[in-house]
């Protein structure tokens, strides 16, 4: 039995080699953000029990206010599944849902609908390890902790947002002996 992530890598080497004659790269034809977002969904859909397309519709809404990464919530804009949402596309991801189809042929429909859902990448996560903190601007300072889910509340100067990072650093970026250790 194939899991959906093989499927997906099958199906996208298939379009590959089809289109490598117009210089089609896999990248273009899936978004790593579409299918990840989709195999959530797919996956908190499966846990409420939800098989109907209303229902579906629902469980992606509470799911996408969840997310706390800006591209997964962009997705979420994108489909409608957000509250300020200009566009509904919700149909377009929970009726396919419903009849079970791969994460992959979800994602080829909405390029159709809107191209910038596929255009979505996640961003390279900062290695911290071996990096002096301190040396850091505080923009990406910010940007860490952001992508923690954390705040600086009351933070005014630099060394008030290294202290937070420093302090957090083992909960969400363990150094190499500390994962060795779990």
């Amino acid at each position: 039995m194939f899991t959906v992530l093989q499927i997906h890598k099958f199906y996208c080497i298939e379009i590959f080699i089809s289109q490598s004659a117009q210089h089609y790269s896999i990248h273009h034809l899936c978004s790593t953000v579409c299918l990840k977002v989709i195999d959530k969904f797919s996956a908190a859909a499966k846990k409420a029990g939800a098989k109907k397309s209303n229902a579906i519709e629902k469980v992606i809404q509470k799911e996408c206010k969840k997310f706390k990464d800006s591209k997964e919530t962009r997705m979420c804009y994108y489909i409608g599944g957000t509250d300020d949402a200009a566009t509904r596309m919700l149909q377009s991801v929970s009726k396919p849902m419903s009849h079970h189809l791969p994460s992959s042929k979800i994602c080829q429909k909405l390029k159709k609908k809107d191209s910038a859902i596929c255009e979505l990448r996640y961003e390279k996560p900062i290695d911290l390890e071996g990096k002096d903190i301190g040396k850091m601007r505080v923009k990406q300072l910010k940007k860490i902790l952001s992508t923690w889910g954390e705040k600086c509340n009351g933070c005014t100067e630099k060394r008030d947002f290294v202290k937070l990072v420093e302090k957090l650093k083992p909960k969400y970026a363990p150094s190499k002996e500390d994962r060795d250790e779990l």
